[in-house]
Order: structure tokens, then sequence, then C-alpha cells
């Protein structure tokens, strides 16, 4: 076994599951009265680690996801991006807000979570082709884009972000902010490993920087292509283009 396979193995086995523990473990203790009542600082306490042990696990997703699809492997299906963006937002939220995700899981639909959207400030439409008609690629690695995009939007934004679904041959995924922009001097270097933008604005605004390596990473090796549209004050919209798979 290669360095490489032992640290994949090492990321699967030995941090998983003890993850995937202190995540259930807060989030029983949240739950169940059968504990006893819980004070206001212990419970913000348990949120804090429910949140933060949540957040380990995406990180560990995510670079899961970006070295299998390295080496091409992909898991191949059709899916609806209706539930697609729905999943993706829901993921989203039990991060930054575990209520909103708890409403948003118990809506049936994209359009039935509308409203639910709308208080947020997010606003999401999917048109054309996709619809309506299955997309036909990895489902877990296109919500992975779409996770970290939105991630992205709702942190940098200042009141909205906003969701389009489109495409007849191509998927194209648009997902903008309204926020203070990204200048053309960070547009360069904002896919490295490891980068956050420096805006005062954002000092707020905490993560490791992963993010939108993983979703270039990503969408090169599925064969897409990811562009910017952005500037100081105006905003940003981060556009994706993936082309389907081909059934085997």
């Amino acid at each position: 076994m290669g360095h490489k396979d032992y640290l994949y193995d090492l990321l699967v086995h030995d941090l998983t599951g003890p993850l995937s523990v202190v995540a259930t473990t807060a989030r029983s203790l949240l739950r169940r009265e059968a504990y006893g009542s819980l004070t206001e600082q212990q419970k913000r306490s348990l949120e804090r680690i429910e949140r933060n042990a949540k957040k380990a696990q995406v990180i560990l997703r995510e670079i899961l996801d970006v070295s299998r699809s390295e080496e091409h492997l992909f898991q191949k299906s059709e899916f609806y991006l209706q539930g697609l963006v729905k999943d993706a937002l829901v993921s989203v939220m039990e991060t930054m807000d575990a209520g909103v995700a708890e409403r948003l899981e118990k809506l049936e639909s994209l359009e039935a979570a509308r409203g639910v959207f709308e208080e947020q400030g997010i606003s999401v439409k999917v048109t054309g082709k996709y619809a309506g008609s299955p997309f036909f690629h990895d489902r877990r690695k296109v919500q992975l884009i779409l996770e970290n995009l939105m991630s992205n939007a709702l942190k940098y934004r200042r009141k909205r972000m906003g969701v389009s679904i489109s495409g007849e041959t191509d998927l194209v995924i648009l997902v903008s902010d309204d926020g203070c922009g990204i200048p053309e001097n960070e547009q360069e270097v904002m896919y490295k490993r490891f980068m956050q933008l420096k805006r005062d604005e954002l000092r707020q605004a905490q993560g490791l920087g992963l993010g939108l390596f993983c979703v270039k990473a990503l969408v090169e090796t599925m064969g897409g292509e990811i562009a910017v549209t952005s500037g100081e004050g105006c905003g940003t919209t981060f556009t994706v283009h993936i082309s389907p798979l081909q059934p085997s």
C-alpha cells in the first residue's frame, strides 16, 4: 500500500467513525430529555460541538471526493437537479443554522421550500432541460460543488444569495451573492489550497479555505469549466459548466 492509499484509508476508517460518534452524541444530548434538562450554556456548548463536528465531516468528505475524482472514480447515475439543490442547501444549512436545516429537510420538494428560502434571502431557479429531465453524472460530486459555492456565497453575501440551474446539453450552475466582491488581483489566487480572501469586511468568515480549491479540482477532473465574474462592490457570480457522462 502506497503512502497516498494509506492516507485515504486513515481518513476513511480512523476519522469517519470518531467524528460520527461526536456528532451523534451531541445531537442526542440536545434532542433527548431523558438525560435531564440543559442550561442555556450547556445547550450552546453542545450546539457548538455538533456544528464543528459536522464541519469536520464535510471537510473529510471533500478531501475524499477530490482524491477520488483525481483518479476518475465516478459513481455514475441519473438524478434530478430539483432534489439535489434542496439536499445541498440542507447540508449547507446544517453547519450554519440547524433549525433552518430541519425545516427544509421536512419539506418534500424544492417548490415547497421556496418560502423558507425567501426568509433566508435565498433565491433558487431551475430551468431548461434539467428542470424536468435527469442529468447523468456523479451526483455526490455535483452536490459537493454546489455546497461549496453556496457556502461561500452565504458567508460573503450582504443580504442575498442566488442559485440558478440551467442548460440543454451541458449542466450550467450559477451561484451569486451581493457581497463586496472579489478584487481582480485576488481572483488569480483564490483557487489555491488554504487561500482565504483578506477583505476587512469578511474577517468574521472563518474556514480552512479548502472550498474553492475543492470546487476547481472537482470541476476540472469532471471535464468541466469554472469561471468567476466579480469586482469590488459588485458582488460575485461563479459559473460552472459540466457535460453529462455517457452511460457505460
